[in-house]
């Protein structure tokens, strides 16, 4: 068997052409959707995603600004930049760019996240947000796991009664995902560093979901022939390639549906970022 590989970027051109089409009604109105990107620090990864953003927000019709600190910015600072965009009308979402510099600790990170207000939690990461996603009710779902979602769709992979296999517990992807396929009614297992012989709970899934951050750790031999195999991860091998979670060549030839990377998961998230922001516009708007 040979899978069916998934072109992230041509899907997410898809999602992004509808919310090109939402910004422009919402412009008709009167409204202009505004992100706003706090980035702090020198990480270069960080500065390509917000470039990206932009990118992708200009794209779309959006207005996108990035508030730009050095790596010495103070956590008061942080907290007066994220209280006066909850403040400011033209703002509907504000993203704080991760990770912030080492001056900032895990603790005054999360204080940051929590302090946005939840009607413009595009990311998806405010407590409230998760909360209402736990209850099934309408929130912002964070940004890549509703980008697996719609790559599993445009595959014509339905997760009602299959089982799924999400590796991967983190706030940001692992669970939110879980939720998501639970409200799609599939069977969820999640994994992490303390499942047990990992490889026979994968083997029996019909949709993994590997975000792990552990580079190639999903083989062929542990995937069930005609599996759908979702690859979050990002990841450099000992040879400073660009790899995901799962080992491309090997899963490949068992696989029904499969991403790679680069190209699969990541343009989608930026994707669904635009989407949320014009979700927040529209509900400001009422």
């Amino acid at each position: 068997m040979s899978a069916t590989i998934l072109d992230g970027r041509a899907i997410a051109l898809k999602v992004r052409a509808e919310v090109a089409q939402r910004a422009q009604a919402l412009r008709a109105r009167g409204i202009v959707p505004g992100l706003v990107v706090i980035l702090a620090g020198d990480d270069p990864a960080s500065a390509v995603y917000v470039r990206s953003k932009g990118r992708a927000a200009e794209a779309c019709g959006i207005a996108a600004r990035t508030v730009r600190f050095g790596a010495d910015v103070s956590f008061a600072t942080l907290q007066a930049t994220v209280a006066e965009l909850n403040a400011d009308p033209a703002v509907h979402g504000i993203l704080i760019q991760l990770p912030l510099p080492p001056g900032v600790s895990a603790e005054q990170t999360t204080a940051l996240l929590e302090q946005v207000d939840p009607a413009k939690d595009v990311d998806g990461f405010h407590p409230q947000s998760l909360g209402h996603l736990v209850a099934g009710e309408p929130t912002f779902v964070a940004c890549t796991p509703s980008g697996c979602m719609r790559l599993l769709a445009e595959a014509g992979v339905d997760p009602q009664g299959k089982r799924a296999v999400v590796i991967g517990r983190s706030t940001i992807v692992g669970k939110p995902m879980a939720l998501l396929l639970l409200q799609a009614h599939a069977t969820v297992t999640v994994c992490h560093s303390r499942t047990q012989d990992l490889p026979a709970v994968v083997r029996d899934a019909d949709i993994v979901i590997a975000a792990v951050g552990r580079a190639r750790l999903v083989k062929g031999d542990w995937i069930k022939p005609g599996a759908a195999v979702i690859d979050v991860g990002i990841n450099r091998d000992g040879e400073g390639k660009l790899c995901g979670d799962v080992d491309f060549e090997s899963v490949a030839l068992v696989a029904g549906v499969l991403t790679p990377v680069p190209r699969g998961v990541g343009p989608m998230t930026i994707a669904y970022l635009m989407h949320n922001v014009c979700l927040a516009a529209a509900r400001a708007a009422g």
